[in-house]
Parts: C-alpha cells; structure tokens; sequence
C-alpha cells in the first residue's frame, strides 16, 4: 500500500469491501481503496465499483464497466452484455459478448451460444468469434494452466 502498488491497494480494498482478513467490513473504505487502485491504472478496480454502483447508479456503474473494458478487463465486457441484455438491447449485449469471447472469455461465448439458440446471432458470425475464442484461448495455454485445471477438476 505504501509503495502504490496498485493490486496491494486494491486487495485492500476488497478485503474492507467483503470484511475478510480480520477487517471490518465498511463499503465507504473499500470505495475509497477502489478508487485509489483505479487512479493507478488497475482496471480490475473500475469493474468492482461498477458492480457497487449498478444498484445504486446505472450511470455510474456504465461508466466503470466501460472503462475497465477499454482498459483490457475482458470480464467487464461480458458484465456491460448483461447490462444491456438486461435493458433489453441484445444488439448492444451481443457486441460485448462478441468482443470479450474473442479474447478468451468463456461467459461471453457460452453467452452467444445462447443467443444463437434465440437467434440473436447469425451461425456466420458465431463461426468467426468461436475461431477467434480458439486462437486466444490456445495463445494463454501454458503447462501451468493445464496442471492447474487438472487440479481443480479433481478435486
């Protein structure tokens, strides 16, 4: 925390947000925490206080989704889906579903199969997402991964 790092602060933060680590749990604090870690570029962060701010303010909550997603965050892509599915623009759920699917985000894709089924999405257009799903799913694929995956399958 002292030294700025951005996901000590953030850890901070959730630890306060959730009253884990022998921490009270004060919402105001982890914001805070939140918005400092956010100040450091962590766009995980910006997800969070999106996720605090959606029952409260849709406005706000739009705009710390979107900004973690430009920033990468490819799971507030798929959360900004679920806000528009929600506010029944499925054109504007599957753009986001379609943008985090293409870079390995299993939700989203499982998300367009759906809309496949509802025909939302045409079969040409879930063709090439699923292509693009593929390729960055094989670019993360490490012997550490498989061994961590082989490790929560079996247990």
């Amino acid at each position: 925390m002292e030294a700025n790092d951005a996901a000590a602060i953030f850890i901070l933060g959730n630890s306060y947000h959730k009253g884990l680590l022998g921490l009270p749990q004060d919402l105001t604090k982890a914001m805070e925490l939140y918005t400092l870690a956010v100040n450091l570029g962590y766009s995980k962060a910006h997800c969070i206080l999106g996720d605090i701010y959606e029952g409260v303010d849709l406005k706000k909550a739009k705009f710390h989704k979107e900004a973690a997603a430009m920033a990468g965050y490819e799971m507030a892509r798929y959360n900004l889906g679920g806000m528009e599915l929600r506010s029944r623009n499925m054109e504007r759920a599957v753009k986001h579903w379609t943008i985090a699917a293409s870079s390995g985000c299993f939700k989203s894709m499982h998300n367009l199969q759906v809309a496949l089924k509802n025909g939302h999405v045409s079969t040409e257009s879930i063709h090439s997402t699923l292509t693009a799903y593929n390729n960055s799913c094989a670019e993360m694929r490490s012997e550490a991964r498989d061994s961590y995956i082989r490790l929560k399958i079996n247990n």
